[in-house]
């Protein structure tokens, strides 16, 4: 009971965070939802009793996402009004359906994991790293093999965001151009 529970908090804060990640308009709310949607992943492999790979999850794919946030503030500047254009509704609609499929499948899991049984081999003498290595590629690939992808497709979104043109450089521009300029942001914020 207390497994099924746990389960379902941590789908709906990871949906959460993901969600906030996905529709904010601030590079530092977005990229801290992903972070922490990323530890609450790590959730799901302690859980299953994978304490390994929650450790692995939280210092390999949160220290990236980390990174990511890094160089996120570098090439973003964050002084500047976001407008934000509606999109295709058919990509609203797609991604919809496809939210949708995603949330009866974490309702489902639990059912269907149940009956699921992992057979893989036992290597006598086999030390610690190998151990990891056969449960990881048996019986644990699946989840393993999901958060990869998604530290995948946060690092290709990074690129193609940081790749953007952006109006003005901060680093391009003289420290009397960013004080008249954060003297006109606070005349805006005034009025």
């Amino acid at each position: 009971m207390f497994e099924a529970i746990a389960f379902y908090l941590f789908a709906f804060l990871t949906i959460a965070m993901f969600y906030i990640t996905v529709t904010t308009s601030q590079a530092l709310y977005a990229l801290t939802a992903l972070a922490a949607g990323m530890i609450f992943i790590s959730a799901f492999f302690f859980i299953l009793g994978a304490d390994f790979l929650g450790a692995v999850q939280i210092v390999v794919y949160s220290g990236a996402v980390m990174a990511l946030y890094a160089f996120g503030m570098m090439f973003f500047d964050t002084t500047r009004e976001v407008k934000e254009k509606n999109g295709n509704k058919l990509l609203v609609i797609g991604l919809s359906t496809i939210a949708a499929v995603l949330v009866v499948l974490i309702f489902a899991a639990p059912i269907v994991g149940d009956n699921i049984k992992a057979f893989y081999p036992m290597v006598e003498g086999a030390g610690n790293t190998q151990e990891v290595g056969i449960v990881l590629f048996t019986k644990y690939l699946v989840p393993f093999e999901v958060a990869a992808v998604m530290l995948l497709v946060a690092m290709v979104s990074g690129i193609v965001l940081a790749g953007k043109k952006m109006d003005l450089s901060l680093t391009l521009m003289s420290d009397a151009e960013i004080k008249d300029m954060r003297e006109e942001l606070n005349k805006k914020v005034l009025s």
